[in-house]
Order: C-alpha cells, then sequence, then structure tokens
C-alpha cells in the first residue's frame, strides 16, 4: 500500500490517466488530490467525472479545494471574479461542460466542490493546496490562505509544525526545481509538487506529479492532452 498526493491537474485528463497508470495506482492505495482540477486544459468536466468514477469503484480518492474551483463557484454571482476567472482558464472549463456560463455547469459538480475541504492531516503530512500563513497563531484556520497564498516560505514556522512536513500545489514550478526541493525536504520540510502540467509550453513545465508520501518518491507525467 502506498500514499500519494497529486496537485494542479488543471483540466488534463488523459495525462491524469497516464500518470495513475505509471504509479500503479490500485484499491490498495491511497490518493490525495491538492485541488485545481479545473480551467486552463481542455477537459476540466472530464477530470471530475474521472475522479467520480474512481471513488464510485471503490478507490480511496480525497479531494481538496482549490483557487480555481473556488473562483468557479463564486463567478456564479461574482461579475468581477468571473471575468478573473475566465481570464484564468475558465473559458476552457465552460467550452467542456457545453456551457455559456458557471451557472449553467450541472449541480452536481457545484455541489461536490462547495463540499471540498481546505486541509488535510496524513500521517506526518500537511497537506494543502497554495500553503500556510505563519503569520497566523492557526495558520490551519484562515480558508483564503490554504488555497490562495504565495511566498510564505520565509514565514515558516518550524516550531509550529513540530515535525510536520507540508506537501502543497498552486504555484507552478519547473520539474528541475520540484527534483531538488524533494532532496531537501527533510530538512526544509516543504514541497510544491505543482510541476506546471497546463503550462506545457514553459520552459522546464508540462508535468504532472505524483508525490508518494509512503516512500518520499517524485513521479512525472509530461503533458499529454
Amino acid at each position: 500500500m502506498s500514499a500519494y498526493a497529486i496537485s494542479d491537474i488543471h483540466g488534463c485528463k488523459i495525462t491524469f490517466e497516464k500518470l495513475l497508470q505509471k504509479i500503479r495506482f490500485s484499491k490498495k492505495d491511497e490518493l490525495f488530490l491538492l485541488g485545481d482540477y479545473v480551467d486552463r486544459g481542455p477537459d476540466s468536466r472530464g477530470v471530475l467525472d474521472f475522479i467520480f468514477q474512481l471513488q464510485s469503484d471503490g478507490f480511496s480518492v480525497k479531494c481538496l479545494m482549490g483557487n480555481h474551483e473556488e473562483m468557479l463557484l463564486q463567478s456564479a454571482y461574482d461579475p468581477e471574479m468571473r471575468d478573473m476567472w475566465l481570464r484564468n482558464g475558465g473559458r476552457e472549463t465552460l467550452q467542456s461542460f457545453g456551457a455559456k456560463s458557471p451557472a449553467e455547469i450541472p449541480p452536481k459538480y457545484r455541489g461536490w466542490m462547495q463540499n471540498l475541504p481546505r486541509y488535510f492531516e496524513f500521517e506526518n503530512y500537511l497537506l494543502v493546496h497554495a500553503g500556510l500563513d505563519f503569520r497566523l497563531q492557526n495558520p490551519l484556520s484562515d480558508p483564503g490562505s490554504l488555497i490562495w497564498i504565495r511566498d510564505w516560505y520565509d514565514r515558516m514556522d518550524y516550531d509550529w509544525l513540530a515535525g510536520r512536513k507540508i506537501v502543497h500545489g498552486h504555484t507552478p514550478r519547473a520539474r528541475s526545481l520540484i527534483e531538488q526541493q524533494c532532496i531537501e525536504f527533510s530538512k526544509k520540510q516543504v514541497l510544491d509538487i505543482d510541476a506546471g502540467c497546463a503550462w506545457h509550453t514553459r520552459a522546464g513545465m508540462g508535468w504532472l506529479c505524483a508525490f508518494d508520501l509512503t516512500e518520499g518518491i517524485l513521479h512525472f507525467q509530461e503533458y499529454h492532452d
């Protein structure tokens, strides 16, 4: 049995499927998905349907909220957020649903997104989408920071972490930087696994990453959508 974390699939269903095949994901394993299933890539609906099918078939798949899910939900009633969402991959999501507005996305999908948690604690790991705001007495108490924060490493409170390690996504990094971060993971206690799958035209990116939480090993699948 192994446990894996994957983040920022961003509508790349084929790449996601290939990555699960590569790691030989089975019903004995656990999979933690750290948010941003939709936007940018070509098949956001397909990604969600695939997740639903895995769960229905008895696979252990646990999902977090990402900022793109929150943008989609808020876009249904907030015109400013709708403009921001459309500029950041929302158009591709609407196209995958054959919808003209976020309100036309079926309630099944929006209801699922609304009920997603903001973090998981698993063994010695804290799993979040974006990161933690260590300026707060309890960094897990601010739902906004957990899915939106960037540039927070210099404020990490190692006493508060008490040996726990943070795995997150949200901020895309080149594969080489993620690999270096993994080497330093035991010391620095933070790992960003967003390898920029949907940014496949950018140098060093265009990978979907799975981190084996059990063995401490990275697995990469090149963009294939």
